[in-house]
Formats: structure tokens, C-alpha cells, sequence
């Protein structure tokens, strides 16, 4: 009785055992599945970490939220001459460090030449916002009432301006023996047959801006910007100016990310970065805020309104920046 104890003891034992051990033994391809999975969800974390880095951030701060907003009042002359216009203001950019404002001009050029097919579907203008004085007037004068202080030049009338470059363009076909010209004689013919040339006035009445031709020396952009005034004028469409107004702030959070991340020792001054441009300037001072990388770009919303105060549009509104990148954040 005694062994058959035992034997059944010890029967019982073994099976338990076995199971214990069984329980406890490690399945190997099990194991090796769980390393697997972890791995991937260790590498899948660092590549969002990473992603989440290099996104590019906007923000848009709507006129409701804006103590201050920038409004431009349209009038009815423009309607037969040059009709479209959306405009943004834009703060947050780092111009001074290295090549970032001879990369934001030359990046402003190359919308010309391609989204905006050589100025002739619409027109970028970009502004110093310091010396910006709102609310603007978009209008349009006759061209012996329409003066400006060009990019680089004297004060003169748009007429003698047109006149000027005219003879310019002549000179330089007769020297490089070309049937082509180059800069801002290429976009003349776009003003033939005007009657009228549009305008953009700021508060004290100035012109800082005459599209398709050339913004005001009151407002260049300098290596000292970082809030800037952009408009986008066409007389073609509204959307095309919205499309090109959305490619131009991607370009500068694209170029404002890069200046932040990769400090460069050259540097080009502001004669050389308007050079690049295609007018002189004189240089400006360079003050070194420190920026935070990770600093988004602001996007002020800016109302164009007629005569009565009625709104036409607002940029950027809902339907804008739907950038389909995934680089790229929005955030309303």
C-alpha cells in the first residue's frame, strides 16, 4: 500500500512537473516574434520622433485673434486692368544668417518663372512689414500719374519708368546681339495697351508696389527682415493667386527650417543678395536673434475689402495651406 502510494505520488509529480516545465520552457520562434515586434515598434518610434522633427510648422493667426490686422481696400479701377489680388503677413523669418536671403530670392524668381509662367499668370511682391503702414489701397493710375521709388532707383513716374527700362532692354539686345532680354524687361509687353497701371498705395499714399513690374525701395526686403507683407496680383484669377500664395509659404517655412538647422559660415550681403534679385540696395544692419528651431511660422490672415467695407477675400482662409504633405503641419 505503502509503494503504491509512492508510485501514485510520484506519478503525479512527474506530471506536474512536466507540465511546470512545459509552461516554463520558451517557445524559440515565439520568442524570436516578440523580439521582431519589439524592434519594429522601437524603430517605428524613432522614425516618428524624427518625422515629428523635421516638420515644417505654420500657424495661422486669424483676424479675429489679431489685435492689429492688415486690410487692403480694392477699388473698381483695378477691375479692367489687373482684378486678383490676396495678400499675407508672414513673421518669423530668419533672413540675416548665411545665404537665407539670397535662397528666399531666388526661390521668389523661380515661382516667377514657373507657377506664375513668367508673370503672366500672376505676380509675387514681397514687403518689409516694419515699413509697411496700413491699411493699403489697390488701385489703378494712369501711368503719367503713377509714381514710385523703384528697387534700386529714383523716384520717377511709371510712364518715364517704362520709358527707361524700354531703352535699357534695346541697349542690352544691341550689346549682346540677342533677339531676348532679361530681368524686368522681359514683362513689359504686359503693360501694353494699359491705360491704366495698377497700383498698391500704403497709408501716407505711397506706391509700394506696381505688378507686374516692380515693388517700392521703401519696402525692400533686407538681411534685418523677419515679419514680412506678401502679395500675390494677377488678372487672371483668384486661385491662381491663392496657388501661388500657398507655394510661397511652404518655400519660406522650407527655407526658414533649413537657415535654422544648418549654420553657414558665408554670408551675402544685402548688395549682393538684391544683385542676385535683380536690383541694387544699400545694406542693411544685422541684428542676431536667437531662434527656436522648432518656432513655426506665423500666418496672419490679411482681408481685401471694397470700397464699402465689403469683404472679397480673406487669405488664408479654411481651403488655403491644404498642403497634402505629410511634412508639413498646419495648425488653425
Amino acid at each position: 500500500m505503502l509503494g503504491s502510494c509512492q508510485t501514485k505520488s510520484i506519478l503525479e509529480y512527474l506530471r506536474a512537473g512536466g507540465r511546470g516545465r512545459a509552461k516554463g520552457r520558451a517557445d524559440p520562434e515565439k520568442e524570436e516574434s516578440r523580439r521582431q515586434r519589439r524592434e519594429r515598434r522601437k524603430r517605428e518610434g524613432e522614425e516618428e520622433e524624427v518625422a515629428e522633427a523635421s516638420r515644417l510648422l505654420l500657424r495661422v493667426l486669424h483676424v479675429s485673434e489679431n489685435p492689429a490686422p492688415l486690410t487692403i481696400t480694392a477699388g473698381p479701377e483695378v477691375k479692367g486692368v489687373r482684378p486678383f489680388l490676396v495678400g499675407a503677413v508672414v513673421r518669423g523669418m530668419d533672413l540675416q544668417t548665411g545665404n537665407a536671403l539670397k535662397r528666399f530670392l531666388t526661390s521668389q524668381t523661380k515661382l516667377h518663372e514657373d507657377l506664375c509662367e513668367k508673370r503672366t499668370a500672376a505676380t509675387i511682391a514681397t514687403h518689409d512689414l516694419r515699413a509697411v503702414r496700413g491699411p493699403l489701397l489697390y488701385t489703378a493710375r494712369p501711368p503719367q500719374d503713377l509714381k514710385i521709388v523703384p528697387l534700386g532707383r529714383k523716384e520717377i513716374k511709371a510712364k518715364d519708368l517704362v520709358r527707361q527700362l524700354q531703352a535699357e532692354a534695346e541697349e542690352h539686345r544691341k550689346q549682346r546681339k540677342r533677339q531676348t532680354v532679361s530681368g524686368l524687361h522681359r514683362y513689359l509687353h504686359l503693360l501694353d495697351g494699359k491705360e491704366q497701371y495698377p497700383c498698391l498705395l500704403d497709408a501716407d499714399g505711397d506706391v509700394i508696389s506696381f505688378p507686374p513690374i516692380t515693388n517700392s525701395e521703401k519696402t525692400k526686403i533686407k538681411k534685418t527682415t523677419c515679419d514680412l507683407f506678401l502679395e500675390v496680383t494677377s488678372a487672371t484669377s483668384l486661385q491662381i493667386c491663392k496657388d501661388i500664395m500657398d507655394a510661397l509659404v511652404l518655400k519660406m517655412a522650407e527655407i526658414n527650417k533649413y537657415t535654422l538647422e544648418n549654420k553657414e559660415e558665408g554670408s551675402v550681403s544685402d548688395t549682393e543678395a538684391d544683385a542676385t534679385s535683380g536690383h541694387l540696395s544699400e545694406p542693411g544692419r544685422r541684428p542676431s536673434p536667437e531662434r527656436d528651431g522648432s518656432a513655426p511660422l506665423v500666418v496672419e490672415q490679411v482681408r481685401v475689402v471694397d470700397e464699402e467695407g465689403h469683404l472679397k477675400v480673406v487669405y488664408p482662409s479654411k481651403t488655403d495651406l491644404d498642403i497634402a504633405a505629410a511634412h508639413v503641419t498646419v495648425i488653425r
